[in-house]
């Protein structure tokens, strides 16, 4: 089954597309959104594998949105104006239903992303660095560079890449990797996911303020989702 949300101001466009998606079996509508902050709401708190985004949208427009998620399910934009196709493939949809569309292309572009989720979903086994190793090799600008666990402050997630911020040194490593599977990589007693977009080293952290980790002039936010674990780990090493 495959969990989706639509997103689009169109009470009627809404509409269709609930009655779209109810008549295809491997399809769940796990919500109907009118614009990207409803839908930013919808993904920090529930497992949203598909989205069909119209790009005239209110706020934030539905390829800006897209662009703006670290970690995005499978996009289908669906709009009136064919001139944003070429950047909606930019931004990696891997369909566009131009508006009006019939029963017959959205069932054809949920069958591509069905199949596409499939083949995505068989993943490799997660593998973890050795309990003892102390370093990490990761390939960044056409080299290859040896990190320090101990030396990670945090790391970034940037869509397809992520941002390792390194203790004493302005450096910033800035391999071709998911925050996701660098989470999986490193070893969990000494790394935790803090938000959708940011891993911190626990033995870096020296000060919280306002639900926000502080590393000299940046803050880190905790996100919803991963506070009561991360707030969990703090409350275990309180002084009382």
């Amino acid at each position: 089954m495959i969990n989706c949300i639509t997103i689009d101001d169109e009470p009627l466009a809404l509409a269709q597309l609930e009655g779209y998606i109810s008549r295809i079996p491997f399809l769940h509508l796990e919500a109907s959104c009118q614009d990207a902050f409803e839908a930013m709401d919808v993904l920090s708190s529930r497992k949203v594998d598909l989205m069909f985004v119209d790009i005239n949208i209110p706020n934030l427009n539905g390829l800006e949105f897209v662009k703006s998620l670290s970690e995005k399910p499978v996009v289908i934009f669906t709009t009136a104006y064919s001139e944003y196709a070429i950047d909606g493939f930019r931004a990696d949809a891997i369909d566009y239903l131009l508006k009006p569309f019939s029963f017959e292309d959205f069932l054809k572009a949920a069958e591509k992303a069905y199949k596409w989720i499939g083949i995505s979903q068989k993943k490799e086994p997660v593998m973890r660095l050795p309990e003892d190793e102390e370093n990490l090799f990761v390939k960044s600008d056409y080299r290859t560079t040896r990190i320090r666990l101990s030396d990670i402050k945090y790391i970034e997630g940037m869509s397809e890449y992520v941002r390792i911020y390194i203790e004493g040194d302005d450096k910033v490593v800035m391999p071709l990797l998911s925050i996701k599977r660098l989470e999986e990589l490193l070893p969990p007693e000494r790394f935790m996911r803090v938000h959708r977009s940011y891993i911190v080293n626990l033995e870096q952290v020296t000060e919280i303020s306002r639900m926000r980790i502080v590393f000299g002039e940046t803050f880190v936010p905790i996100g919803e989702n991963y506070k009561e674990r991360f707030m969990e780990y703090v409350n275990q090493r309180i002084m009382r």
